[in-house]
């Protein structure tokens, strides 16, 4: 768990790092950056829409998680507009507050049944 736990936490620091030197040299455009690409046909687009595609997995595991509660989906949200930066910090938190035990953190409610 340790290992895990400071990967999650690297990840979280790097993506926090990255995303403020690019909003200051770029500003908060990226909506209108990230489909523009897609809609472009070309390679960026394909890695966003594919990108896409594991935010919408990664958003339907939290209301998942959450038996589809009020908590999960309000969660979901930012598991789908986040990215790493919320999914890093979230699984940090759960880690602790499962205690480690990677059945409570994959399975969430879920592992009460």
């Amino acid at each position: 768990m340790l290992i895990f736990r400071s990967i999650l936490t690297v990840m979280f620091v790097s993506i926090v790092g990255y995303t403020l030197v690019t909003i200051s040299n770029h500003g908060w455009g990226l909506v209108p950056v990230f489909f523009g690409d897609i809609a472009k046909m070309a390679w960026p687009g394909q890695f966003n829409f594919d990108f896409l595609g594991f935010l919408i997995l990664s958003a339907l595991w939290i209301a998942w998680r959450y038996k589809f509660s009020a908590t999960g989906l309000l969660l979901s949200p930012l598991a789908l507009t986040g990215g790493i930066l919320f999914l890093s910090f979230y699984l940090l938190v759960i880690s602790f507050t499962e205690g480690g035990d990677i059945r409570s953190i994959l399975l969430g409610k879920q592992a009460e049944t």
